[in-house]
């Protein structure tokens, strides 16, 4: 399906590793909207690492907004890399406000108030 390329000997964990060559095939249109990701177990038979490798890196795309599980039908690809990098943001900015004493609500009002 498309050419996923790790690197023993890179300090970057290999989860992120796998993630990052996902998002790079997402980014290039190796793998595009709605189209089934191959099975976790394939395609860590396919890079030579564990399964829960491939997992990990499938639930990081996941929390980006990059890819959806469904029961039955797999992993598929439902975002793009620019709203995968927005919702990192997103969440990281939540994350800051909750740590300044900010509930998500009132977050939202302030973008709201912005837009």
């Amino acid at each position: 399906m498309f050419d996923v390329n790790i690197d023993r000997s890179e300090p970057t964990p290999l989860h992120d590793q796998v993630a990052s060559e996902i998002r790079r095939a997402i980014a290039e249109g190796e793998a595009g909207p709605r189209e089934r990701l191959p099975l976790a177990k394939d395609l860590a038979a396919i890079l030579g690492v564990n399964k829960n490798t491939v997992l990990r890196a499938m639930h990081i795309l996941r929390d980006e907004g990059l890819v959806e599980f469904s029961r039955g039908r797999g992993i598929t690809v439902t975002g793009t890399p620019e709203r995968g990098v927005v919702v990192t943001r997103v969440r990281d900015m939540i994350e800051f406000a909750r740590r300044q004493g900010y509930r998500p609500d009132e977050v939202i009002q302030m973008i709201e108030s912005l837009g």
